[in-house]
């Protein structure tokens, strides 16, 4: 299992946030996120937002910490990324 995460430095909601990823598959990425326990609706195209707070529990579970740059790198060298306003590509499922 590779699953990655950034640090916590993105704003909203008064929050700090990561993005949790994959550099496999869709599958191995909502598999991972249920079991930190992530909800659904914190899936958003091609990643998870995970708080701050929870942070430490992926690392702790098995997410590997990168740069923001080195975890959209990866993604895209994987294939599963997912820009706004792009379709998913054909044979991806599109959520979780």
């Amino acid at each position: 299992m590779t699953l990655y995460i950034d640090p916590p430095t993105w704003p909203g909601h008064g929050r700090l946030w990561s993005h949790l990823v994959s550099d496999v598959s869709f599958e191995e990425l909502h598999a991972f996120a249920a079991e930190i326990g992530c909800p659904p609706r914190a899936f958003e195209r091609d990643h998870y937002d995970v708080p701050e707070a929870h942070y430490a529990d992926a690392v702790r579970a098995g997410a590997r910490e990168v740069g923001s740059k080195e975890l959209v790198r990866r993604l895209t060298a994987a294939g599963l990324r997912r820009p706004k306003g792009r379709p998913a590509p054909a044979g991806r499922p599109s959520g979780p």
